[in-house]
């Protein structure tokens, strides 16, 4: 007995949708026993399978709308139009997949990662404190100067240590002469002794002539080391005493002077600590504006362009620089005759050509004037007059650049209205 196979189609849900009733034969109303069948696209399907299809596209378009909702928990819907039991994970969609930010594995109560510790730039848990990490002296990489020192088995030349340190120093800034200093104290008593230190500086104001080829501030800074290293108890009080009336070289003579003036100003037996003055970046901001403009009145009443330059240089904070080109500006706009304009031109040149005040520093200091320059023109009536000459000036000797000259705001002049004038200016613009 032959069975005839009846072919399933995969069939487009929409299209069935739009399906209607199909009028059977006349065979097909007589034979109710045989299969009803549906002709779609030239083929007979049975109208079961059609059902099934039906019942496949209505429960699939069901969990492409609900597959994040019910992804992972509840009960869904099979292909078959069965609910699945809990605990098993229906298929969802790609857009439900992407969407959804909870767990694939369907674990986890939805807190943050770690406690609260990982992700990027995090250091720890909030409110965590790490202890300062101590330095192990077993670590093979750990080096310490007074071990390397001792290594070095000097003997009688221990004398030389403080010697090298501060020759070495007085080329350098006054952060490193302060740093010179602590290290001589902290090498007294441990590498050297009291009496290799008195011996290092008999040796220095021997050595004071040569010193001064390339130092020639070197008396002055001498006496500074020796007033510091009495003021930190590594030398003898009586030091300076000892050389009274015995000293015949210039240089000497003026190495203890200054020791001796400094050491007169200690108060109390305080340590004098700021011998070499604070670092730039440890100084406030009212303190460096305080010290530039006293550099500039300074400036002002002698004239020494080398010695403004100097000054400037130690005050170590090449950041700050554009205060100085402010304050000299506003000097000019505040002035009443020729010489502090004259002045200020050739400073400002002088340190320019030097690259001691940078492009940078330049431009953010005449730009803080043009910002400025409304509130300044209420206590300087001329000022907009002025700023224009004295920028058309900085220009013309190469200070400035064309853009930032540019800049400068002026304000618009007075003119005559009255016919006949010709267009002249008045005497008074303001």
């Amino acid at each position: 007995m032959e069975v005839e196979n009846e072919p399933i189609y995969n069939v487009n849900p929409t299209e069935l949708d739009h399906l209607s009733d199909t009028p059977f034969s006349g065979e097909e109303e007589n034979g109710g026993s045989e299969e009803i069948k549906t002709e779609i696209n030239g083929n007979w399907i049975a109208a079961s399978s059609i059902n099934e299809a039906k019942i496949n596209a209505k429960a699939k378009r069901r969990l492409r709308k609900n597959s994040s909702r019910d992804s992972g928990r509840g009960d869904s819907v099979s292909d078959n139009g069965e609910a699945l039991k809990s605990g098993v994970t229906a298929p969802t969609s790609p857009k439900g997949k992407f969407l959804d930010r909870r767990s694939r594995s369907g674990k986890g109560r939805g807190l943050p990662k770690k406690g609260g510790a990982g992700g990027k730039g995090v250091w720890g848990t909030p409110g965590q404190v790490y202890d300062v990490e101590e330095v192990d002296i077993k670590d093979p990489n750990y080096d310490d100067d007074q071990e390397m020192l001792r290594d070095l088995n000097l003997g009688e030349m221990k004398y030389s240590v403080p010697v090298l340190a501060v020759s070495l120093s007085l080329e350098g800034k006054a952060s490193h002469r302060e740093m010179t200093s602590k290290l001589l104290s902290d090498l007294c008593g441990t590498v050297v002794s009291t009496s290799d230190v008195e011996k290092s500086f008999d040796r220095l104001l021997k050595e004071l002539p040569e010193l001064m080829l390339d130092s020639p501030r070197a008396p002055q800074l001498v006496g500074q080391f020796i007033a510091r290293a009495v003021g930190d108890g590594i030398l003898c009080s009586t030091y300076i005493d000892s050389y009274k009336g015995t000293v015949d070289c210039v240089q000497a003579r003026a190495a203890l002077d200054r020791a001796t003036v400094l050491l007169s100003m200690k108060k109390g037996g305080k340590r004098i600590d700021s011998v070499w003055g604070s670092g730039g970046g440890q100084q406030s901001v009212k303190h460096l504006v305080k010290e530039i403009d006293m550099l500039l009145k300074e400036y002002l009443l002698s004239g020494d362009v080398s010695e403004a330059e100097r000054c400037l240089q130690e005050l170590e904070v090449p950041h700050f620089h554009h205060e100085l080109v402010y304050e000299a500006i506003v000097m000019v706009l505040e002035s009443t005759g020729e010489t502090t304009f004259k002045m200020m031109l050739d400073l400002l040149k002088s340190l320019w050509t030097s690259t001691v005040i940078t492009l940078d520093q330049m431009k953010r200091g005449y730009e803080r004037v043009y910002r400025e320059i409304p509130d300044i023109n209420l206590d300087v009536p001329h000022s907009y007059s002025m700023l224009e000459r004295f920028v058309e000036e900085c220009f013309q000797a190469g200070i400035i650049s064309k853009p930032l000259r540019d800049l400068c705001p002026s304000r618009g002049r007075k003119r005559f209205v009255s016919e006949g004038d010709g267009g002249r200016l008045k005497l008074e613009s303001y």
